[in-house]
């Protein structure tokens, strides 16, 4: 019986929780590991807070896995790089991983760390550039990044490099707490015509989706967002890598870990696919004619 902990950043009842976690059981299951059978799996769940990340990467590493799956975020890997620098450990969803001192480099990590980074952080400016295309009269955007981690200022350093040449006014909101967020986006509303919104990626973000959806229906602040899961939720636009599917790539890294390799020689990896997705009741219900050329290029259109 071979032992995986996984630390997770969202409850275990959130569904994007979920999802994640089963598609990681499904791809350990197609390797041949199934819980409970040959593998035992040990979870720790809702690991947002810094206190709760360094108590639940400790709890981790004491009970001697094999390997770590980390699905907490760059507070929470940072929680396990502190607690180990022994038991392998697999990272999902990471941005700038070597920027941020996990690994040496993408193609050679060379510690006890390997994993799956979300994008760099030039892909940021994308988001903007999709906003202005869909409401081509915004003079002011707000970004809304979360201001615990180094990932919030890549992130809106990319946005505003490219703010210049579309003629937009940028206004950072930093997420420390959800009343926080409410207060900001409705002073940004009042005091702004032709506004909208760019939701930058990270757990607070995550967390509170339903909360920051309900914020740009609320104020009529057309919004783009880093995943899918912000559009099935009630979003107007997102742009990014599939949020799920980089658990169902680590599988294949902990299923080579616990096969002998060494997380050392196993090169950080990149999402093969980024998704446009669009909501077309969400666009109606603000007034907005999204351009077909946007639509054209679409991935995936909600109706």
């Amino acid at each position: 019986m071979r032992r995986i902990g996984v630390l997770v950043n969202l409850p275990a009842d959130d569904a994007q929780a979920q999802a994640r976690n089963a598609a990681f059981l499904q791809a350990l299951q197609q390797l041949g590991w199934t819980a409970g059978r040959n593998v035992e799996i040990e979870y720790r769940w809702g690991a947002e807070i810094a206190d709760r990340n360094r108590e639940y990467a400790a709890e981790l590493v004491a009970l001697a896995p094999d390997v770590i799956l980390s699905g907490g975020g760059s507070p929470g890997l940072a929680a396990l790089q502190r607690a180990t620098r022994t038991v392998p450990i697999v990272f999902t969803n990471i941005v700038d991983p070597v920027g941020q001192g996990f690994v040496e480099s993408l193609a050679q990590p060379g510690g006890n760390i390997t994993g799956f980074m979300y994008y760099e952080y030039g892909i940021s400016g994308k988001w903007l550039e999709l906003l202005k295309e869909i409401v081509p009269g915004m003079m002011r955007v707000a970004v809304v990044r979360d201001a615990t981690t180094a990932i919030g200022s890549g992130q809106l350093g990319a946005i505003q490099s490219v703010a210049p040449s579309l003629g937009v006014e940028l206004r950072p909101v930093d997420m420390r707490e959800p009343s926080e967020i409410e207060r900001a986006v409705a002073a940004f509303a009042r005091g702004t015509k032709n506004g909208g919104l760019i939701v930058t990626a990270g757990t607070f973000a995550i967390a509170h989706r339903e909360l920051i959806i309900k914020l740009a229906a609320q104020h009529r602040l057309p919004t783009v967002y880093p995943f899918r899961l912000f559009i099935t939720g009630g979003g107007l636009i997102s742009y990014g890598p599939n949020s799920t599917d980089p658990f169902r790539r680590a599988a294949a890294y902990v299923d080579r870990i616990l096969k002998g390799e060494n997380p050392a020689d196993l090169p950080v990896q990149a999402p093969t696919k980024y998704e446009l997705v669009i909501n077309l009741k969400t666009a109606k219900a603000q007034g907005l004619n999204v351009p077909p050329t946007v639509l054209a290029r679409a991935d995936e259109v909600i109706e």
